[in-house]
Formats: structure tokens, sequence, C-alpha cells
């Protein structure tokens, strides 16, 4: 543990100081402890979702790649080629706020109806294929969530720990100090007193 550098006032201004900045930093320690927790939920929700996506993403890649071989095989390249153009797809991604990080909460994939030519097996095709570009696009967002969460996470286990283990226990050993520092110069002031109390005939220096 490093130790802390802190330029405490001088005498019962410092320990109120110090008391104040304790206070605060158990404070925050608690409010990071709640943060964390939820973090920590929503990481794993995050997590399944993305593997989730990954796992729809991949099979409707396969998927694709196979009503794509069906239709060369039944109509030949020409007729990919000219089942080809159209609008460009559109996607739409929704946000969402978790514990003060902003995250894809979510992502829509539209596309405008075929230009050229279609038939049959090129008609499942684009549909297969269109399906793996909306799950490629829910993955993409998931991960995304994922990373953005996986990140706040992280830093809010940084922040406890130095809270934890650096600042509490570095504002209380200071107040420890100031504290015993504080009892020395009273137990001195009242030694000085009473030996003013008595009169330099009654026990002092002759």
């Amino acid at each position: 543990m490093s130790t802390l550098r802190l330029a405490v006032p001088p005498g019962r201004a410092g320990r109120l100081w110090l008391v104040q900045r304790l206070a605060v930093a158990r404070r925050a320690a608690g409010l990071l402890d709640r943060k964390l927790l939820v973090l920590t939920a929503e990481l794993d929700r995050a997590r399944a979702t993305a593997g989730r996506t990954g796992l729809e993403w991949d099979t409707a890649c396969r998927e694709a790649q196979q009503a794509l071989l069906r239709a060369v095989l039944l109509g030949g390249e020409r007729a990919t080629r000219l089942a080809g153009g159209g609008a460009d797809a559109q996607v739409t991604i929704s946000y969402t706020m978790t514990m003060g990080a902003r995250h894809p909460a979510g992502a829509r994939y539209s596309a405008a109806g075929p230009d050229g030519w279609d038939g049959a097996a090129v008609a499942a095709a684009r549909q297969a294929h269109r399906a793996a570009l909306a799950a490629a696009v829910r993955h993409a967002a998931a991960a995304a969530a994922l990373a953005v969460i996986e990140a706040e996470t992280n830093a809010t286990r940084r922040r406890l720990r130095a809270v934890r283990d650096r600042w509490i226990p570095g504002l209380s050993q200071a107040l420890a100090h100031v504290e015993f520092a504080l009892e020395e110069t009273e137990r001195d002031d009242a030694a000085r007193l009473r030996i003013v109390r008595r009169g330099p005939g009654r026990g002092g220096a002759r």
C-alpha cells in the first residue's frame, strides 16, 4: 500500500479535516460497492446475451452459405448476380444507461425489397443472408454493450480497491497520528498548568 501524501492542517483543525475526509471515503466505498454489485449482475447478463447472439450469428451464416450454394447450383452464378441491387440496409441502434455507462441496448436491421431478378432458390438465399445480417447487427450491439459494461466494471473495481486499500487506511493512519499528537500536546499543557498553579516555591526549581 502506497503512503498517502496529505496536506493536513495543524492541530484540531487537522483532526476535523481528516474525520470529514474519512467519512467521505467510507461513503464513497459504500456507493462504489453497490455500483459494483449492479454492474457485476449486468455484466453476467451482457456476457450471456453476447454469447447467445454470437451463436445465432454463426448459425445464420452457415444457413446463408448453404442457401447461396443451392442458388448457385440451381440457377448458376449469373442468377445470383442478376438478383443483386436494391436499397442500402438500414441499422437502428438504441442505447441505455447502466450506472452511468451508456451502451447499446439493441439494434434493428431493415432493408428494402429486391430490385433484381428473383427465383425460388435466389429468394431463399436472399432471405437467409438478410437473416444473417440481422443476426450480425444484434451480435455487434451485444458485443459493444459487453465491452462498455466490462470496462466500467473493471474501472469501478479499481476505484473501490483504491478507496478501500489506500485512501481509507491512509486517512485512518493519519488521523491516528494527529490524535496521538493532540493527546501528547494536551498532556504537556496539563503538566505545565499544574506546575504554574503550584508556583515556584511548591516543588519548583530553587
